[in-house]
C-alpha cells in the first residue's frame, strides 16, 4: 500500500518523454524508491456537449455469462470498429474488458496490435448503443500507430543484458530473466517505434517479489523506459474482532474457500517467498484468536477484507470480481521474514501480506486488503501505468477505495475514516501510513499538483488525488467523521462544498472504468471525472461544479468563473494538435450577449497538454486581431500548461471571436490543447 515499487525512467533524447503501459503488474504499499520520470500524457477524447445527466448512465451488475457475452459481440465487430476509428490496415483490436450502462450504452476496452506485434500505449475505450460501435473514444495515446519499421536491428541478446543491468542498478537480489525479450511497439511516447520488452525477476531491494519492465529501441539499442509491475500494496482477526467467514467444508474439514466468491481462497506461505503456500485447514470452522502470534488471525483478516472488497464492487458498482468474470483471486499471508510491506501481483493474480515488524503486526486491515486488491481491478481496467502522475493515480485510486471499503464495512473495531493504513503502525508510533485530508502530513506526500509531481515516488504523488477525493466526499474546513478529526485545507483558500462520498465514489469508479487510460495524468483524471460527473448528474448540476472545484483545490484547473464569485464564461473543449516545431494553431471562443467592452480583468484559463511546455508562445487574440501574450518560451522541462491569466482586455468589444494561440518552438515534443475559457468577472 505505502509502497508498490521504484519506477525509473530514462527519456529517450533529450525531449522526449515517456508514458508507459502497465500490462502486468505488482503494487506494493509502501514506498522503496523515487521516481525520476513523469507519465504526462492525458486521454484524447471525442468531447460530448450535453448539460443534463444522461439517464440511466450509471453502470449495471452483469453475470460473467452476460459479460462474457458482449465480449464476443465486441470481438465479432472488432474489425469494424478498426476501420471506424480510422486504424490503419495492420492495426487490430484486442478486447480487454467491457461495461453496460443501464440505459444501454456499452464501453468496450481494448489494447492494439500492429503487424501482430502488442503496441505498449496503443489501449483505448470505446463508446456505443453495442459491443464495438464507437460513437466516442477515449486514447492512450494520440500518434497514429505507423512505425518506419518493424525490423528489429539490435540483437534481443542486448536488450536482455540491458534489463538486468537495470535490475542490478536497483540492487535487486539474484536478478534473472523472467521473460525473454518479446518484441513490440512502443508507442507511450512521441512517434511509436519497434522495440524489445524485457521482463526480470528475482527479488527487489526490500525483499519484494520483482517483474521490472524494460523497454529496449530495437533499431538503436536505447533503452526508453522501464517500470516495476509489483503493486507493493467465525474468524478471530488481529484488526476487526470477529467476524463471520464464508469457507468450505471437505468430509470433516473446513479449509478458506470462499464459493461465494469466485472461490478465493487464503494461503499460509509459513515465512516463505514464493509459491502458493498451504491452505489454511481445520478440524473446526473457527480461524485464528486476535493475536499476531497465531497464524490463522492474519488469515482470518485477509480473507474477511477479500470478501468485504469484493461484496462492495459487486454492490455498490455492480462488478463481479476484479476482472468482472466472477473469478476470485487468492490471498497469501505470512509473507517473508519480518517483511513490513503487501503487495498485489497480476502474474499469480494474489494479494500478498507480511508480517510487519517482529513479525507483530500483519498488514491485513480492511483498507490495506482493499487497497491491495485494488490495484487488480485498476490492472484490469484502466491499466494506469505505475510510474510518473498515472503512477500517482494508480496509487490513489487504491487508497481512495481503501477508504471506501472501509465505510462500506461498517465494523466497529475498524470504523471508517480517510486515514490508510491507521490500524498497521507500519510508523510504530500508532501514525497512520496516509491522510486524505492532508496528505502532507505524513512528512512526504503533496497536498496540491505543481508542474514536477510525476518525478516523486508514485506513493507522494498520489497525495492530490487523495485530498481531491476527501475534497469531493466531505469538502473543505474542520469536521469530525467517525471520531476523526479532519481540517482540509485548499491551494487557492477558497472553500470546497463536498457531495458525500457515495456520489464522489461513484464518479471516480466510472471515470476509472470508462474514461482513464494508461496514460491518463492529472489533467486527463480532471477530464474524466468531470465526463464521468456529467454523465451521471449533469454538467450543470451541484456534483459537476463540486468536481470542479475539489481538482482547483488541489491546483488542477480552475473553478468556474475563476473561483465561484459569479460571472459569464464561454469555453472550447474540442482538443486542438500542436505540430511540433510547426505553425501556429488557434482554437477560437465565440463570446455573445455582452455590452461594451471586456472588462479590465478578463480571464483565461488555459488547458494544454504538452511535454516540455517551456517551448510554447501562448496568445489571447482579440476579435481585432490584437494580440495579448500569455506566456512567452519560459524554458525548462515541466509538462503541461493549467493556468488562468488576467488580462484588461478593456481597450477591446467583449463581443465576438476571441482565440487562443498557441506555437511550439522546439523539436521533440508534443501536445495539444485540451480547453480554454473565458470568463467575464
Amino acid at each position: 500500500m505505502r509502497t508498490r515499487s521504484s519506477h525509473r525512467r530514462t527519456p529517450h533524447t533529450a525531449h522526449r518523454r515517456a508514458a508507459a503501459v502497465a500490462l502486468a503488474g505488482v503494487a506494493a504499499l509502501i514506498a522503496t524508491a523515487v521516481q525520476s520520470g513523469s507519465a504526462t500524457a492525458a486521454p484524447e477524447r471525442t468531447p460530448t456537449a450535453a448539460s443534463d445527466a444522461k439517464p440511466g448512465s450509471e453502470s449495471v451488475r452483469l453475470t460473467p455469462a452476460q459479460r462474457a457475452a458482449l465480449i464476443r459481440e465486441a470481438d465479432a465487430a472488432k474489425a469494424q470498429t478498426a476501420k471506424d476509428l480510422g486504424l490503419g490496415a495492420k492495426e487490430k483490436l484486442v478486447v480487454r474488458d467491457v461495461l453496460k450502462d443501464r440505459d444501454g450504452t456499452v464501453h468496450v476496452r481494448y489494447e492494439r496490435t500492429y503487424d501482430g506485434l502488442p503496441v505498449l500505449g496503443g489501449d483505448l475505450v470505446v463508446q456505443g448503443d453495442t459491443a464495438g460501435e464507437a460513437a466516442s473514444v477515449v486514447k492512450a495515446t494520440r500518434a497514429a500507430v505507423k512505425p518506419a519499421t518493424t525490423t528489429a536491428t539490435v540483437p534481443a541478446a542486448k536488450a536482455e543484458q540491458q534489463a538486468l543491468s537495470a535490475a542490478k542498478a536497483e540492487k535487486a537480489e539474484s536478478p534473472d530473466v523472467d521473460r525473454a525479450p518479446r518484441k513490440v511497439i512502443w508507442a507511450a511516447d512521441g512517434t511509436p517505434v519497434v522495440a524489445y520488452e524485457t521482463v526480470v525477476g528475482g527479488l527487489q531491494h526490500d525483499g519484494t517479489p520483482q517483474e521490472l519492465h524494460v523497454v529496449t529501441d530495437a533499431t538503436t539499442g536505447e533503452k526508453l523506459y522501464e517500470w516495476q509491475a509489483v503493486h507493493n500494496g467465525t474468524g478471530h482477526t488481529v484488526y476487526s474482532g470477529t467476524v463471520d467467514l464464508t469457507t468450505t467444508q471437505s468430509g470433516s474439514t473446513y479449509n478458506l474457500t470462499d464459493g461465494a466468491r469466485g472461490g478465493h481462497k487464503t494461503y499460509n506461505l509459513n515465512r516463505g517467498t514464493s509459491g502458493t503456500g498451504t491452505l489454511f485447514s481445520g478440524s473446526d470452522d473457527v480461524w485464528g484468536n486476535g493475536t499476531p502470534s497465531n497464524l490463522e488471525s492474519a488469515a482470518a483478516d485477509a480473507h474477511y477484507g477479500a470478501a468485504l472488497t469484493w461484496d462492495y464492487y459487486k454492490n455498490v458498482h455492480g462488478r463481479s470480481g476484479i476482472r468482472g468474470d466472477g473469478v476470485g483471486a487468492y490471498s497469501r499471508v505470512h509473507y517473508g521474514n519480518n517483511y513490513v510491506n503487501a503487495f498485489w501481483s497480476d502474474s499469480c493474480f494474489c494479494m500478498t501480506y507480511g508480517d510487519g515488524s517482529g513479525n507483530a503486526n500483519p498488514l491485513t486491515s480492511i483498507d490495506v486488503a482493499a487497497h491491495e486488491m485494488t490495484h487488480g481491478l485498476t490492472s484490469n481496467t484502466a491499466g494506469l501505468v505505475y510510474s510518473g502522475e498515472s503512477g500517482g493515480l494508480n496509487e490513489a485510486t487504491s487508497d481512495i477505495f481503501g477508504a471506501t471499503v472501509e465505510f462500506y464495512a461498517n465494523n466497529s473495531s475498524d470504523v471508517g475514516d480517510y486515514l490508510i493504513g491507521e490500524e498497521i503502525d507500519i510508523n510504530g508510533d500508532g501514525t497512520p501510513l496516509r491522510y486524505m485530508d492532508k496528505p502532507s502530513k505524513d512528512g512526504a506526500s503533496k497536498d496540491y499538483w505543481y508542474s514536477g509531481i510525476g518525478s516523486v515516488d508514485v506513493h507522494y504523488s498520489s497525495g492530490p488525488a487523495n485530498h481531491f477525493f476527501y475534497l469531493l466526499s466531505e469538502g473543505s474546513g474542520t469536521k469530525t467523521i467517525n471520531g476523526v478529526t479532519y481540517n482540509s485545507a485548499t491551494s487557492d483558500g477558497l472553500p470546497v462544498t463536498g457531495i458525500g462520498r457515495a456520489k464522489a465514489e461513484k464518479i471516480w469508479f466510472r471515470a476509472l472504468t470508462t474514461k482513464f487510460t494508461s496514460t491518463t495524468n492529472y489533467a486527463g483524471a480532471r477530464t474524466g471525472t468531470l465526463a464521468a460527473a456529467g454523465e451521471l448528474y449533469g454538467t450543470t448540476s451541484a456534483e459537476y461544479k463540486a468536481v470542479q472545484d475539489a481538482w482547483a483545490g488541489v491546483s488542477v484547473g480552475s473553478r468556474p468563473g475563476d473561483g465561484g464569485g459569479g460571472g459569464t464564461s464561454f469555453e472550447n473543449t474540442a482538443d486542438v494538435s500542436i505540430p511540433d516545431y510547426g505553425s501556429a494553431v488557434t482554437s477560437p471562443v465565440t463570446v455573445t450577449g455582452r455590452s461594451g467592452n471586456a472588462p479590465s480583468n478578463l480571464q483565461v484559463a488555459v488547458d494544454i497538454v504538452h511535454t516540455y511546455s517551456g517551448d510554447l508562445i501562448v496568445d489571447l487574440v482579440a476579435p481585432d486581431g490584437t494580440v495579448y501574450n500569455l506566456r512567452n518560451r519560459t524554458g525548462g522541462s515541466a509538462d503541461n500548461i493549467n493556468q488562468t491569466f488576467t488580462v484588461n482586455a478593456s481597450a477591446e468589444t467583449a463581443n465576438g471571436t476571441w482565440q487562443l494561440r498557441v506555437q511550439d518552438r522546439a523539436r521533440y515534443d508534443t501536445g495539444y490543447i485540451n480547453s480554454w475559457k473565458l470568463t467575464f468577472p
